[in-house]
């Protein structure tokens, strides 16, 4: 039986999710799906618009066999990191197979600049060209010494093929054809992107064609008029703000100095920015300062949480012996620990209660 890993956000969950399972159901018909999924906060530093209870429902109701949890550590980082420990979970649950989303849909092409990155004058170059005030995607190529697009997905891809690489690790990764472009936000079609769907529910547009029903009702209205609160607060009470990950290079005075002046998170962000500090990275930093995810707290994954399962998802954990990473959540941890502190702020941001779902520590079951 082949065993199909995913990695995914659903932020939202939507048509192009169900193309993807589909697809992997006509590759692999009599194949179980494990899910590594990321929870209340994203890769770009966004707040998910789903709760990650409700992902898990979601999840198992098409079809996917096994859930396991992305610690919010982790899920909130770079592409390289958040891939890494991805793909980690992925084999300590002996996945052989990895199917993601690709705009090139060309494995051999993200093989060959997965191991192009590896060179030891890549990273210097990268930095380099990023001084200069080249944007990332080109600076990349660039570095590479390719003409290549470097599009969301495939970004993602590469570091996933490195990460396999890497580790040396017996997964085979196996590329979909994306067919949508992530940052096209105009599309009506019936497959379009997350970023689509989320700008079209932030106009209070119809988004009933481009998901399934059942997320109509669990999106999650989200305050970032309390999220600005809050992160003003922190910005203005911690001396400790140096600390945290992400905040570094004097990025702590610009934090200070526009904070009281600008009147929401997007004035904020827009008076901080620089070449250096893009979006993503100034999302995931505000995400780190409002929990205090400190620089040196970062650590190999220390458990890995099943959020829910279906029949043929239990019969298969049943199966699964002396895995090298644990399934039982440690209280005492500190990924443990963190991922409180993340349900805690989702849940003064949106008015969940995300957190009960953490304290109550049970997978999501479907019969």
């Amino acid at each position: 039986m082949e065993i199909v890993g995913i990695i995914c956000e659903y932020n939202p969950f939507h048509n192009g999710h169900i193309y993807h399972l589909k697809k992997i159901k006509e590759l692999y018909p009599d194949s179980l799906i494990i899910l590594v999924l990321n929870g209340y906060f994203l890769e770009r530093g966004e707040i998910s618009i789903l709760t990650k209870e409700e992902k898990v429902r979601i999840a198992l109701e098409h079809d996917i066999d096994l859930v396991l949890e992305l610690p919010f550590i982790y899920g909130t980082q770079s592409a390289d990191t958040f891939a890494n420990i991805s793909i980690k979970i992925l084999n300590n649950f002996q996945v052989n197979t990895l199917v993601f989303g690709s705009e090139c849909n060309d494995i051999n092409i993200l093989k060959n600049i997965a191991n192009k990155q590896n060179d030891s004058n890549y990273n210097n170059l990268v930095k380099t060209y990023l001084d200069e005030g080249i944007n990332y995607p080109t600076a990349l190529a660039k570095a590479l010494n390719i003409d290549f697009e470097f599009l969301p997905n495939d970004l993602l891809g590469i570091s996933y093929v490195k990460a396999i690489i890497n580790n040396n690790y017996k997964i085979k990764p196996i590329t979909i054809k994306r067919t949508n472009n992530y940052h096209d936000l105009l599309s009506n079609d019936t497959i379009i992107s997350a970023s689509n769907i989320r700008m079209k529910i932030h106009n209070q547009e119809d988004i009933s064609n481009y998901v399934p029903s059942i997320i109509l009702n669990n999106l999650v209205d989200i305050n970032y008029q309390a999220y600005f609160k809050l992160l003003k607060y922190k910005i203005n009470t911690d001396p400790n703000l140096h600390e945290y990950l992400d905040v570094s290079e004097g990025i702590q005075n610009r934090l200070q100095k526009y904070i009281n002046i600008s009147n929401n998170i997007d004035e904020f962000r827009n008076y901080i920015k620089t070449k250096r500090y893009t979006y993503n990275k100034l999302n995931r930093m505000f995400i780190h300062i409002l929990t205090s995810l400190k620089h040196d707290l970062l650590h190999d994954i220390e458990y890995i949480k099943v959020l829910g399962f279906n029949k043929k998802g239990s019969d298969y954990l049943n199966t699964l012996d002396n895995l090298d990473i644990p399934t039982k959540v440690d209280k005492s941890s500190i990924q443990y620990q963190y991922e409180i502190k993340a349900s805690i702020i989702y849940d003064l941001i949106n008015n969940t209660n995300t957190y009960q779902f953490e304290q109550r520590n049970k997978p999501v079951i479907k019969d």
